[in-house]
């Protein structure tokens, strides 16, 4: 990395795109590295050694690879300021307690939504069991997000990783009806989608990603330069 300070292993409208968003809201000089999941990129010998839960995103910086994207973003905050309170400041745990909330609460109710097969096995009935559970539980952490909504004159971390989650509720699992979340229901989190669509770093990830004009509030299948979001 002599040129750039970070390389991000990625694929189009995964994770790394909470990832990418974050970089882009600090100016931080950083290259791509596509994670082609087609091909089972995320499960090679060589981006195991990265992460060996082999997930994306993976954050190659000069301290070594970070992996989960709460951690690096919370890393990145706390390394160039500006994302999240400062350790000592008093809103810091307030960050943190949401920031985990998504992480540790929200995030995985998605997986669960898209990748029930993981969770509970191959039957299609538990599955279809499984992901009506996960809607309900993800339209109640979203009504519970909306109601302590704090609004930022600038990004946080807690914008950039909520909004594409906002995004990606509405368009997976792909050919099913995703109609059941009108994110309309959730005024803050409208506005707050809303505001970060007028962003550069959100304009310099739809370029990159292919993400629509409207990736968090009207959102399109992602038509990326390269890769696949599946």
């Amino acid at each position: 990395m002599k040129n750039a300070a970070y390389k991000l292993h990625y694929a189009p409208d995964n994770a790394s795109l909470v990832i990418r968003l974050a970089l882009e809201e600090i100016g931080a000089p950083y290259t791509t590295h596509l994670v082609d999941r087609r091909a089972q990129g995320q499960r090679t010998p060589a981006y195991l050694a990265l992460n060996p839960d082999g997930k994306i995103p993976v954050l190659e910086t000069e301290h070594g690879a970070l992996f989960e994207t709460a951690a690096i973003l919370l890393w990145l905050a706390d390394k160039h300021r500006g994302l999240a309170p400062a350790p000592d400041a008093p809103e810091r745990g307030d960050c943190l307690k949401w920031l985990f909330y998504l992480s540790n609460t929200v995030h995985p109710a998605l997986r669960m939504l898209f990748y029930p097969c993981a969770y509970i096995g191959a039957s299609e009935t538990d599955q279809r069991q499984l992901q009506t559970a996960a809607r309900a539980s993800i339209l109640e952490h979203f009504a519970l997000l909306d109601a302590h909504w704090r609004h930022r004159e600038t990004p946080s971390i807690l914008d950039l990783y909520t909004a594409p989650m906002l995004r990606w509720i509405r368009l997976y699992p792909r050919n099913t009806d995703t109609s059941w979340f009108d994110l309309h229901r959730f005024p803050a989190l409208h506005r707050m989608a809303s505001a970060l669509e007028t962003r550069a770093s959100v304009i310099a990830a739809q370029a990159a990603e292919g993400l629509g004009p409207y990736p968090f509030t009207a959102p399109q299948a992602p038509t990326p330069p390269e890769g696949s979001a599946l």
